[in-house]
């Protein structure tokens, strides 16, 4: 297949050797695969950040792309490794439940068949050894029932629902917008404000709406309410983070 496409995502950094050994592992097995670097910026270990980032990200890709994910606490423990499709998209990456948002599966499988792994597997390394080979092969047409058994139990992510309208922080992005778990046409029409804390924010449109410096709340290219700082970062200046209560009001 010398067109498949595998992206990357991990929480490896970019100064790291880790990344680059994933790609010569998947080029030397299909050197026609092309490659496309998501993100490698995830927090560490940072579960509910990979979740909002793939939930918001995969649906987009062209039905059938291979997603290699490794946000990875458990890596070494008896954590099973997957492959998975859901939403149109085909995902390998470890049973921790941070691909759930995504939605219902059409297919899980637990990765068991080692003769699509390098020969040497570490113990801390399943990027690298498992989930980069196994994509390489992916990539090359084999049939994803020979990588493993179908299962039909999974981890499913911790994710806090709203109640009415107040819900929370779940999201904050590079721009420190406070990105809630209320998505904007669930809750009351014709809010106007949001509430963090004893923090009040007026609702816009844009952030351009409103003065450099000014805290807005708005329904977020996602469809999410967020709360911002016009050419600022609202969760510096407001020193609140994920978890934090949000209400429309």
């Amino acid at each position: 297949m010398t067109d498949a496409l595998i992206t990357l995502t991990t929480d490896f950094g970019t100064r790291s050797p880790f990344v680059a050994a994933m790609k010569g592992v998947i080029v030397s097995l299909a050197p026609q695969t092309r490659i496309l670097d998501l993100s490698h910026e995830i927090p560490p270990y940072d579960l509910r950040h990979i979740a909002f980032f793939l939930a918001e990200s995969l649906p987009l890709f062209p039905p059938g792309t291979i997603h290699v994910v490794v946000v990875d606490p458990e890596v070494g423990s008896s954590r099973d490794a997957l492959y998975v499709e859901v939403a149109g998209q085909r995902l390998l990456l470890p049973d921790n439940g941070c691909w759930t948002r995504l939605g219902e599966p059409t297919v899980v499988r637990r990765l068991s068949e080692r003769r699509y792994w390098r020969d040497t597997l570490s113990s801390t390394f399943h990027g690298r050894d498992v989930f980069a080979p196994v994509a390489a092969h992916l990539s090359r047409g084999v049939d994803p029932a020979e990588l493993g058994p179908q299962v039909t139990t999974w981890r499913k992510l911790d994710w806090p629902e709203p109640k009415g309208d107040l819900g929370e922080i779940v999201f904050v992005d590079h721009f420190g917008n406070l990105i809630s778990n209320l998505r904007g046409d669930r809750v009351s029409s014709g809010w106007r404000l949001a509430r963090l804390g004893d923090t009040l924010a007026p609702r816009v449109r844009t952030y351009s709406d409103a003065a450099p410096g000014q805290l807005v709340a708005l329904v977020s290219s996602s469809g999410f309410v967020e709360v911002a700082e016009v050419q600022g970062n609202a969760a510096a200046r407001l020193q609140l983070g994920v978890g934090a209560a949000l209400r429309v009001e």
